[in-house]
């Protein structure tokens, strides 16, 4: 929009056109940052409140996520783990499923990897949790706010048939648990439930490799009594934790770096073979040595953790 004046000039009509001014279209000029964050701020209350915003039918809220979530998160991922992605063109677009290592004693490998493809591949990851999660009121609410569901062959196959991009982590507890002394080694893949998701809905396997999580909170023991007491499936004990009480919890700042491996194509199967045990099993063990050698490549490719 531009403002115009009019002069005469020997009979002639000349009109002058100046540039609008910023409150010609929305009644505010001259906005500081924190007046616009102020105002921006209250308008997401107010959709809130109103209930001007849209949830799909697994909870998956996107501007709660865009505007709350991620941002908090995008702080780590940033200033704190300094992460770094590599491999990005082998995200495809349409269904896929996303298969990486999981690690770290807490599972912050889940919020650096929604960060990255979010912020970088312009994607969401609808991460596949355990049961657990969801047990938690507060946790398994914002999982859900998040865009994440159960880890089940159903909410997998109508995600992936949406054409979205589904993460999963094979090792569950078993690899987010694990002793330092076991770091970057790969533990079993379960039973290649992923594979038969995989087939079945026709999509390709992206394996993925996260670095850095490992050296957040070393755990060097576990205190079995109290984990099964909290209902827990381990309760860690590291160099910070109990020991630092809260302060405990403050990850080490480890360099982080992610890769993404080439697709792998499920095209010259059937989806009869998500019911061959055979074809599964082999399938699920590829996927997992492609994922172990991606580990070993990446550890070597980003060197010293804290540097």
């Amino acid at each position: 929009m531009m403002n115009a004046h009019r002069e005469e000039d020997e009979g002639a009509q000349v009109i002058h056109l100046a540039p609008a001014r910023d409150d010609d279209a929305s009644g505010h000029a001259d906005r500081g940052p924190l007046e616009r964050g102020i105002a921006s701020g209250l308008a997401f209350l107010r959709r809130r409140l109103t209930g001007e915003y849209e949830v799909d039918e697994f909870g998956f809220d996107p501007e709660f996520n865009d505007t709350l979530l991620l941002p908090l998160a995008r702080a780590l991922y940033e200033h704190w783990f300094r992460v770094e992605l590599v491999g990005l063109d082998n995200i495809p677009e349409g269904g896929a499923l996303l298969v990486a290592n999981h690690s770290g004693t807490i599972p912050l490998d889940a919020l650096m990897l929604s960060v990255g493809v979010h912020d970088h591949a312009g994607r969401h990851v609808r991460l596949l949790g355990a049961d657990l999660v969801y047990q938690i009121p507060v946790l398994g609410h914002l999982s859900r706010k998040a865009g994440h569901t159960l880890a089940c062959k159903s909410d997998a196959a109508r995600l992936l048939s949406k054409g979205e991009l589904v993460g999963v982590f094979p090792e569950g507890y078993k690899g987010v648990g694990k002793p330092f002394a076991e770091r970057y080694r790969l533990q079993r893949f379960g039973r290649g439930g992923f594979v038969g998701t995989a087939l079945e809905a026709g999509v390709p396997i992206v394996p993925c490799a996260i670095v850095g999580a490992e050296e957040i909170y070393p755990k060097i023991a576990d205190v079995r009594p109290l984990a099964r007491l909290l209902g827990l499936p381990y309760f860690p004990v590291t160099p910070t934790f109990p020991l630092l009480g809260p302060a405990g919890l403050v990850p080490l700042p480890s360099k982080w770096m992610i890769q993404f491996g080439e697709p792998m194509s499920l095209d010259e199967y059937d989806a009869d073979a998500a019911d061959d045990p055979m074809t599964v099993f082999e399938l699920t063990d590829h996927v997992r040595e492609n994922v172990q050698q991606m580990l070993y490549d990446t550890l070597l490719r980003r060197g010293p953790a804290f540097l």
